[in-house]
């Protein structure tokens, strides 16, 4: 390593990695981003110049020690560069290709705008393949045992991400899943060609091995409550996601062959529908799809619905391109793999067959008017713009709100008009005495990302909790 040599101009430009040739990743479910190799890793690596006020870092809502890490990756020291993810985040290989960079700590890098930042996802990602395909991560140390215990309900990223830090401190953790399968989103709502599914069981059986435990196939709020739960816990964390889809409310909402994302893309993604017959779960989509929605679960939608094998894959988007929420490399992948977009349109109503089944979706022109509440221009309708557009299947991915199972079931809990629990910004708790809670089942439908950081900032306070004299 001391013959190492000196690092390159930073005015080489931004490597965006390689990907999957279009025609062939279009039918198959395969990693679409392939990642850097070790010399391109090791040469985007040296484009970064270690800012001494570290902008990238400050701006990573986990904290991800990014100028120290991308240096080790400079030197070869994969080892020591995953080992420095580890310090602030367990999941460098799930946030590595999931994490909108762009907005955060590419979005701060001061090569930005002359030469392209930093390729700090595809670095991080890199890092952690390599660290976990040569066998050189080493699960965090924890902290000797408190007494104190923990239960997680849900085993998504803001559930993964307590139990990590909590763990590492010495409190015993519980993580608790309905389904049969641990991640949350990251297993049942993005894609495998997005995030392969042995990335994620590897990062949660890290958890096991620094002894989390974890179980599945309990609903908390029917198998068990909460408050049943807390006679055997110190703590609860809630991270149930939200997994309740939200729907047009458009006539014909009910026809043969409309999906809400949620249930489509747990089909596909959790249940293997695409390997049917093999697999126990069926799909119906036919020749022509729509998918409705700007957003990433409506690119993921779109995406896995062309892999189906239809003739047609149309998503509906009733503002511009400029203002889709979605990540600009999934829109870009889309319209690569031949999904057409339609603009400024939304759909009004759905028309059946005689048997009930999808035919056709009624749309209508859409223009810009002024900003609403999102700071985003109001799409306004266009009168007289009606037009029909051919649909044997239609998924509505236009957002989710939380599942209301355990608010329901949990009396004295404060949750807002959409269903979301009420918490304190700062310490994650709600209004129930050791009951705290975080990510989408908080937030609405946002970014596993957000979700993390959610809780870490939950980890923290539960954990002066539970050191607190008199606990």
């Amino acid at each position: 390593m001391e013959n190492k040599p000196k690092k390159p101009t930073p005015a080489i430009k931004q490597n965006h990695g390689r990907h999957q040739d279009p025609a062939a990743r279009r039918a198959n479910f395969d990693e679409v981003a392939m990642g850097f190799g070790l010399e391109e890793a090791v040469t985007e690596a040296a484009r970064c110049l270690n800012c001494k006020t570290k902008p990238c870092e400050l701006a990573c809502p986990v904290n991800v020690k990014i100028p120290e890490f991308v240096d080790l990756v400079h030197k070869e020291d994969l080892g020591a560069a995953a080992s420095k993810i580890f310090e602030t985040s367990l999941f460098p290989a799930i946030c590595g290709r999931v994490c909108p960079q762009e907005n955060y700590c590419e979005n701060a890098c001061v090569l930005k705008e002359k030469f392209g930042p930093v390729s700090v996802g595809r670095l991080e990602r890199f890092t952690a393949d390599y660290a976990r395909k040569n066998d050189l991560i080493k699960p965090p140390a924890c902290a000797p045992d408190t007494g104190k215990k923990v239960a997680c309900v849900g085993s998504g990223p803001t559930s993964l991400a307590v139990a990590a830090e909590l763990r590492k401190l010495g409190h015993a953790v519980t993580v608790f899943e309905a389904l049969h399968e641990f991640g949350g989103v990251l297993s049942y709502g993005i894609p495998t060609f997005r995030l392969p599914r042995e990335v994620v069981r590897f990062e949660v059986a890290m958890l096991r091995q620094m002894g989390v435990r974890l179980l599945k196939n309990v609903m908390v709020g029917k198998s068990i409550s909460i408050e049943e739960l807390k006679k055997d816990f110190d703590v609860v964390y809630i991270g149930s996601g939200a997994g309740l889809p939200t729907p047009m409310n458009a006539p014909g909402e009910n026809l043969v062959g409309v999906y809400s994302s949620n249930e489509f893309l747990t089909r596909v993604n959790l249940m293997g529908a695409h390997n049917f017959p093999e697999t126990d779960t069926p799909y119906y989509i036919g020749k022509k799809v729509v998918v409705v929605g700007g957003g990433n679960t409506a690119m993921d939608s779109a995406r896995c619905a062309m892999r189906l094998g239809p003739e047609s894959v149309t998503l509906l988007y009733r503002r511009t391109r400029a203002e889709m929420p979605a990540r600009v490399e999934e829109v870009e992948n889309a319209m690569e793999e031949g999904i057409k977009f339609e603009f400024l349109t939304a759909p009004v109503e759905l028309v059946g067959d005689e048997k009930g089944r999808l035919k056709r979706v009624k749309c209508i022109r859409m223009e810009l008017g002024a900003p609403d509440a999102s700071g985003r221009r109001k799409p306004m309708p266009q009168g007289g713009s009606d037009f029909f557009i051919e649909a044997d299947s239609l998924v509505v991915a236009i957002g989710s709100s939380p599942n209301p199972v355990i608010q329901q079931s949990t009396p004295g809990l404060a949750t807002n008009k959409w269903g979301g629990i009420i918490v304190e910004e700062a310490t994650a708790k709600t209004s129930l005495d050791g009951i705290y809670a975080g990510g989408d089942v908080v937030r609405g439908g946002a970014t596993v990302l957000l979700a993390m950081k959610d809780g870490k900032a939950a980890a923290k306070a539960i954990h002066e909790k539970l050191s607190a004299k008199g606990n």
